[in-house]
């Protein structure tokens, strides 16, 4: 299946706090979005890997993506070795993304930064012709590299190098969030399971706020920030749209 984009997260509910605002606004400009978590996020505190599956497919079906996969890397255990670029070499190979929307490179979770060099390595070398790699059906793939790889904010605040105006899908962004029920704070769900960093109230503020904070740099309520490894050109000007602030 060709993507126009590929939103890649280590853990699913990254793309949702990350990027599903963007993903939203795609999709409603016609895009064709998939999703593809590298993990099941087996280590969580809360849940279950059955339970995750559930809430990541509730938040696919939200958020209107045209498909969502998971290569089920050993959470917190996973390395940017040779195996593990040739698995995402594949996957990216399949679904062909224009652009790639990935994990922040540096954060407070291990996995995310390790994940984000993950994802730049493989895209890089997705498009290298004796790289060879087969699909499902054992056939022969053809080399493939993105044209973008933009870097969402997580738990550490970054300088964004791009922030976009999510505030029309704001609310249905937060809907995608809190279909991980057993992740983030949820009044019928408050007294089960052991309390974790992200399933206080303060954590689903602070997601909030941040949204807010970035929506003001560029003079709109909400927004989502993006930093990228590589300068991002325009051909010319009638590209930039006047945001007044």
């Amino acid at each position: 299946m060709k993507l126009d984009i590929l939103a890649i997260g280590v853990h699913p509910d990254d793309i949702e706090l990350g990027c599903s605002g963007t993903i939203l606004n795609e999709i409603k400009n016609g895009k064709k979005v998939g999703i593809l978590d590298l993990t099941q996020g087996e280590l969580g505190t809360r849940g279950s890997i059955e339970i995750r599956y559930a809430e990541a497919a509730e938040a696919a079906k939200i958020l209107g993506v045209s498909v969502r996969g998971n290569l089920k890397m050993r959470d917190g255990f996973f390395t940017n070795d040779e195996s593990h670029q040739i698995q995402l070499i594949q996957a990216i190979r399949t679904y062909q993304p224009e652009m790639v929307l990935a994990n922040a490179l540096n954060d407070r979770h291990p996995d995310h930064g390790r994940a984000g060099h993950l994802i730049s390595d493989a895209c890089f070398l997705s498009g290298l012709t004796k790289i060879e790699t087969k699909d499902g059906n054992g056939k022969s793939q053809e080399r493939w590299r993105p044209k973008y790889i933009l870097h969402y904010l997580q738990d550490w605040y970054h300088e964004p190098q791009l922030v976009i105006d999510i505030s029309d899908v704001f609310e249905q962004r937060m809907r995608a969030i809190e279909a991980y029920s057993t992740q983030f704070y949820n009044p019928d769900n408050a007294s089960k399971g052991e309390q974790t960093y992200i399933s206080s109230p303060d954590f689903l503020d602070s997601v909030i706020a941040r949204a807010r904070m970035l929506g003001k740099r560029i003079g709109v309520k909400y927004g989502e920030g993006f930093t990228c490894e590589k300068q991002i050109g325009l051909k010319n000007l009638d590209s930039l749209i006047q945001i007044e602030t």
